[in-house]
């Protein structure tokens, strides 16, 4: 199972891409695993900002719904509009084309203080 080192982890399997001020999120291997085939992604278009810990939105897969979670603050900057017409392409490519946010960070602590590619492996017995 792919775990990339460049990415940060959080508890609630999100990943998060930082580059310099801008950040990419989405659902890491092992979430879209567990979830099984996904069939909808529910984020809200007008979703202007993130706040660290809270809900942005669902991940519906054919047996469960999840919710999905921001990995640190920031301002909405694009909602990867392509998941509407094949969300399946998170479980295809989920650290690719499978991304769905991207944002301006508002404070890089919060992305520093998330799991490092070691303690994802680690937390999830990998």
């Amino acid at each position: 199972m792919a775990i990339p080192a460049n990415l940060k982890y959080t508890k609630d399997h999100e990943w998060l891409l930082v580059e310099g001020a801008t950040g990419k999120i989405g659902i890491t291997e092992y979430a879209q695993g567990e979830l099984g085939d996904v069939v909808f992604i529910d984020i809200d278009a007008g979703l202007s900002e993130l706040k660290s810990g809270e809900k942005f939105g669902t991940i519906e897969a054919v047996k469960t719904v999840s919710d999905l979670f921001a990995p640190c603050s920031g301002k909405v900057l694009e909602i990867n509009a392509a998941l509407n017409s094949t969300p399946e392409v998170v479980n295809s490519d989920p650290y690719g084309a499978g991304w769905m946010i991207k944002i301006e960070i508002a404070d890089t602590a919060e992305a520093d203080a998330l799991l490092n590619s070691d303690e994802y492996a680690a937390l999830i017995g990998g």
